[in-house]
């Protein structure tokens, strides 16, 4: 949390950088139609479709132009990117104009009162260096003298004009003009040429040199030609790498090089199909789906999962699940994942047990519960069936890992890859929709160790609900794509057939259901046969074990013989079953097990019948077994202390039946209890004390940064870990309040690595449950989580702050 002084500074800042970025997009769109009002821009600014939430939706050729004007920079021109990207023959160029015009749908590229093309800075800041190149001339030239600029000129043989902004535009109309440059460059020295050409080819962040110290020293040969001018530039205070502005390397790179530009998505090797065979095969993979879920889901009901102590269902409560419901792995936790979005699951302490929702879902058609899941499944914001992490460890279900946008795009990407595709047309294999996947959302997620081939888990989800069939979209797809609902319950009742409601039952004392069977016949053949499949037909089994299952719930035999035969699908029920039912009711029940919590016993009956009989006794629930022999349901100490207030004189056994003696503690006080302190939690930082009670419910943010920066400051608490040091930093505050397992010097630790960028090691508890030590650098903090570049994995990843157990210096 931040402090008071600076979250004031921050409301301030937030403040005027609205109006000023919506003022100035509002001065640079003028011509544009869009946006008619500064509110509506504002409003455009605000809302989800944001700069950092658009870009993953965005298709290769809008990121490919998007970085390229990142690159042009300021200067941007349609033209000038048109041959930045080779779009110059008239297909290109139609698919250019069609490019822009879906950025610019997005408020993210717009023409200025002149040809130049403006993009919000936030997407210009989405590439550090665009087509591996760096900035512009001009701001690279920010921090030079006008005394520097005049050299410069000077050396290039340019007369140097009277003011500094009049030098510096001279200088960038010489350095814009490519021939200018290349001809410069084919006459400096060999080694300064050799050293352009190779920097010219090289991003930044591989610059070939990085020079220290005085100017002059240490630097490669030729170096010094360029820097005189302007083709190099480097650090006021000579540290860091010599930096090439982005017109001179575009020269150098020669009129023959251009960005990548891919229009048009790839094509997949095509076969004809039919709408009839699309349709049969999506709803077959869907009745299948629909009938493993509702026994997924029935399976919770009966017995809910245990949830694993670091989260999830973990791999053995799964298996459970599935070996109940007869379904491979992949569609019990799609099954479970979209039933948790849906509001069909919820966490119930260590367990995950189904809602209220459950029970109406139980009763709708399979058309309706098929619906529900797969419209939950279009917004998961994960890949359901991904069972294993980068470490290839297993991955339990409902982990509540954080939200993967990537895993997101990638079904959208799917869903608009397949309505892409012609009609009467499907992919001869399904794999081929990967490329397709990534030309539509190249920021899509594509990292799970279990594809064979570009997005084949998310492929094979699709395949599994019926959303694909024949490497085609099916009209349940289509509806799913077009977020069209209501067509999406129509169409599902015209695929699925309804739910069964009879059941063949046989000789062989097996029960068999063609279809989805309904809630209540589902029920009541699990609870008194045994489920050997599941799928297009169900199958379950009757035996003694089953039977008596049912008996142990209350039913009759009569009761259990007459719901059988009401959905037989002939008249009454086979003789064998008959037989089994009569025969396992007959056995049930001869003997009995009471519950007892303590035996009173003793060696005459009168007394003990007495005490059965005894009206101050009745809580005891005293039962007489024997004419010596009482039990109660109350612990040992409750009955011995109701029998000596009634007047008796009972002693008390040990459990080998030897008496226990009794000896009295001598009683001491406790400690005495220390206040409690004012930062009385350690789950979360500690909150402002500046009292707002009177501040006005409509005041702006600035009248908050006011009120804020006048409050009188208040002294920082004590850390909550009883040291009595205070916390130095804000991070230090919000880290404690997660990490929960890390002592204080090991917050301390991480707070400022967060804060300087430092490298830590640190020991970690996967969603896996598997304990491994990861080095981390470039530590962002997102509480609960922190975001880092893994060494190990050498890619960035999501840790919890609550799992790390431990931190070690890098």
């Amino acid at each position: 949390m931040k402090s008071r002084s600076t979250l004031a500074t921050w409301l301030s800042e937030l403040e005027g950088s609205r109006l000023a970025r919506a003022l100035a997009m509002r001065k640079d769109a003028a011509s544009s139609p869009e946006p008619r009002s500064l509110g509506e821009l504002a409003d455009r600014l605000q809302r989800p479709g944001s700069v950092a939430l658009v870009l993953p939706q965005l298709t290769l050729p809008c990121l490919q132009a998007a970085e390229a004007l990142a690159a042009l920079g300021a200067r941007a021109t349609r033209d000038s990117l048109a041959e930045l990207l080779d779009a110059t023959s008239p297909a290109a160029v139609h698919a250019l104009d069609a490019t822009l015009e879906a950025l610019s749908d997005r408020a993210l590229v717009w023409h200025d009162g002149t040809e130049a093309l403006r993009m919000p800075t936030p997407l210009r800041q989405a590439w550090s260096t665009p087509l591996g190149l760096d900035a512009p001339l001009e701001e690279l030239l920010a921090g030079t003298t006008s005394e520097e600029l005049r050299g410069m000129l000077a050396v290039l043989g340019v007369k140097p004009p009277g003011t500094k902004q009049q030098r510096l535009t001279a200088l960038v109309e010489h350095h814009c003009d490519a021939e200018r440059v290349a001809a410069l460059v084919a006459g400096a020295p060999a080694a300064t040429r050799k050293l352009l050409e190779q920097s010219a080819r090289y991003t930044p962040r591989q610059s070939l040199f990085v020079m220290f110290g005085a100017p002059g020293r240490d630097l490669p040969p030729g170096a010094r030609w360029a820097l005189d001018r302007g083709l190099l530039f480097q650090d006021r205070h000579q540290y860091g790498p010599v930096r090439m502005p982005v017109e001179v390397a575009l020269a150098l790179r020669g009129p023959d090089w251009h960005a990548p530009f891919e229009p048009l998505p790839p094509v997949p090797q095509l076969v004809p199909i039919t709408s009839s065979e699309v349709e049969r095969e999506a709803a077959a993979a869907a009745t299948t789906f629909a009938a493993h879920a509702a026994s997924v889901l029935s399976a919770c009901a009966t017995a809910p999962p245990t949830r694993l102590k670091s989260g999830g269902i973990g791999a053995r409560e799964l298996a459970r699940l599935g070996k109940a419901a007869q379904a491979d792995d992949a569609v019990v936790r799609i099954a479970l994942e979209t039933a948790y979005a849906a509001g069909l699951l919820a966490r119930d302490g260590d367990r995950v047990a189904p809602t209220e929702a459950y029970d109406a879902w139980a009763e709708q058609e399979p058309a309706e519960q098929l619906a529900v899941l797969l419209r939950a499944w279009r917004d998961l914001p994960l890949t359901p069936t991904r069972a294993c992490d980068e470490d290839n460890k297993a991955l339990p279900a409902l982990a509540g890992a954080p939200d993967c946008g990537g895993c997101l795009q990638a079904r959208h990407g799917l869903l608009t890859a397949a309505a892409g595709l012609p009609a009467g047309q499907g992919v001869k294999v399904a794999s081929e929709l990967g490329p397709l996947v990534a030309w539509h959302r190249p920021l899509a997620d594509d990292a799970s160790p279990e594809d064979t081939a570009s997005f084949s888990t998310v492929i094979r989800e699709g395949e599994l609900l019926g959303v694909l069939a024949r490497g085609a979209l099916s009209p349940l797809g289509a509806h799913l794509t077009a977020h069209a609902d209501e067509d999406l319950d129509i169409t599902a009742r015209r695929l699925l057939p309804p739910a069964t409601t009879t059941a063949r039952i046989g000789a062989d004392l097996t029960a068999v259901v063609t279809g989805t069977p309904s809630a209540r016949l589902a029920a009541l053949l699990d609870s008194t046969a045994d489920r050997e499949t599941s799928g297009t037909a169900s199958v379950w089994r009757f035996s003694a074990g089953s039977i008596r299952r049912a008996l142990d719930t209350g039913r009759t035999s009569d009761d259990i013989t007459a719901a059988l035969a009401a959905c037989s699908a002939t008249a009454g029920l086979p003789q064998p079953l008959a037989y089994l039912i009569a025969d396992t009711a007959r056995g049930h029940g001869r003997m009995r097990i009471a519950p007892a919590a303590c035996v009173i016993h003793g060696d005459e009956p009168a007394l003990l019948a007495e005490l059965a009989a005894h009206r101050a006794l009745s809580k005891l629930a005293l039962r007489q077994l024997a004419p010596t022999v009482l039990v109660s349901g109350s612990p040992p100490a409750t009955a011995l202390a109701a029998l000596r207030a009634a007047g008796y004189a009972p002693v008390a056994e040990t459990a080998r039946g030897t008496v226990r003696i009794e000896k009295r503690l001598p009683q001491r006080a406790a400690a005495a209890v220390p206040p409690p302190r004012r930062n009385g939690r350690r789950g979360g930082p500690r909150t402002t004390a500046t009292r707002t009670s009177d501040m006005p419910t409509d005041a702006g943010m600035k009248v908050l940064a006011d009120r804020l920066l006048k409050a009188p400051p208040t002294a920082p608490e004590p850390d909550p870990f009883g040291s009595g040091v205070p916390f130095a930093t804000d991070t230090e505050e919000i880290v404690a309040g997660y990490a929960k397992h890390l002592s204080y010097s090991d917050v301390r630790q991480v707070a400022h690595a967060i804060d300087t960028g430092a490298a830590i090691t640190v020991e970690y508890i996967a969603t896996s449950g598997n304990r491994t030590v990861r080095t981390l650098s470039d530590l962002e903090l997102d509480p609960p989580y922190l975001d880092a570049w893994c060494h190990l994995r050498e890619a960035e990843r999501v840790f919890t702050l609550s799992r790390i157990h431990g931190v070690m210096p890098a």
